[in-house]
């Protein structure tokens, strides 16, 4: 069971850390026969401590705190209980701040760990990893891999279109699954340099594309609709594309961005985006959506995915929710970040 908020409040980090690693006996043994280095080991909101999170990603250990700053004796409690799962590099990332940012320096030889390339595996796919650069988080949402898993299980053969990539994780995880063709779309070019590292890594560069463009007007020129903006706004160059569709659609955009495009809005505008995906969703094919946003009832987000996609003469068949893995706890079953499969006629 997970820790309750009440019961937070009495247990030290030591006891709510330990209590995290005993119930992960059986995943992290998976893990390792599974050939995946990279996973939450601390998931703090649940598991004791507010803001506090503990992966590993590779051959190393990341410590992230979102709430308070870790004491120097907390931080050396912490790597001790760490160093009896793995003997790897410890990294901490104090980011308390209100922007995110990370607050702390490192020793020299850290520094440069934490800053150069490392490699990990999930389930025997390489990805890239930096645990600190020139933006706020680790180069592979973990909490993700269970899309990663569905998308390769289910490629074979398949186009995939993959939105919103950052680094190309589901995009990666495709080509491997044996997808013929893989399109990542992602505004950072930084992203994307890592999404192409990703590719090389599993000798899938023949396979997958890297589209540097804004997620409105690519969406809507692949579904065929005319490419518009915010009023007022002065559209920005992009690249131009010809209406496709595609058998598998992955859509994981972020809680809230603005562009001269449109907003993204996953609390009250989830359709400005999934509208334009489901046109490019084959008949027959596989739309993936993706709501990170905790406040956003699973079943009334479901059932306004399914509304517009009959308003567009089509139906969904088939439903297939994705529940993160158990290394991501939660305190009722019901995960920030949601997940279905909708396949459509």
């Amino acid at each position: 069971m997970s820790i309750t908020p009440s019961e937070q409040n009495t247990l030290s980090l030591s006891q709510a850390l330990s209590q995290a690693i005993n119930k992960r006996a059986d995943f992290l043994q998976q893990a390792a026969d599974q050939q995946t280095d990279c996973f939450r080991l601390f998931h703090g909101t649940v598991e004791g401590c507010n803001g506090l999170n503990i992966d590993r990603y590779g051959n190393a250990w990341l410590i992230q705190s979102f709430h308070q700053s870790l004491t120097e004796s907390e931080l050396s409690e912490l790597t001790a209980q760490l160093n009896q799962v793995a003997e790897l590099a410890v990294i901490y990332n104090d980011r308390s701040n209100k922007n995110s940012r990370v607050l702390n320096t490192l020793a020299n030889d850290l520094q440069e760990f934490a800053t150069s390339e490392q490699q990990m595996q999930e389930n025997g796919i390489k990805f890239t990893s930096k645990l600190r650069h020139e933006g706020q988080d680790p180069l592979l949402f973990l909490d993700m891999r269970i899309g990663r898993e569905y998308v390769a299980a289910n490629s074979e053969g398949k186009t995939v279109l993959n939105l919103f990539s950052y680094t190309c994780g589901i995009g990666t995880a495709a080509a491997v699954g044996g997808a013929k063709r893989v399109v990542n779309v992602d505004f950072s070019s930084f992203a994307l340099a890592a999404g192409r590292k990703n590719a090389a890594l599993n000798q899938a560069e023949d396979v997958c594309e890297f589209i540097q463009s804004d997620a409105f007007p690519a969406l809507r020129q692949l579904a065929g609709l005319k490419v518009g903006g915010r009023r007022n706004q002065r559209l920005p160059a992009y690249p131009k594309l010809a209406a496709t569709q595609f058998d598998l659609v992955f859509l994981d955009p972020p809680r809230y961005a603005k562009s001269p495009f449109g907003i993204v809005d996953l609390i009250n505008d989830y359709q400005s985006l999934f509208k334009p995906a489901l046109l490019t969703t084959k008949a027959g094919g596989t739309i993936v959506c993706c709501n990170n946003v905790a406040k956003v009832d699973r079943e009334a987000w479901f059932n306004s995915l399914v509304r517009c996609v009959e308003k567009q003469g089509r139906k969904v068949t088939e439903r297939t929710w994705l529940d993160c893995h158990q290394d991501f706890p939660s305190f009722d079953g019901n995960h920030p970040l949601k997940i279905v499969a909708l396949q459509l006629s």
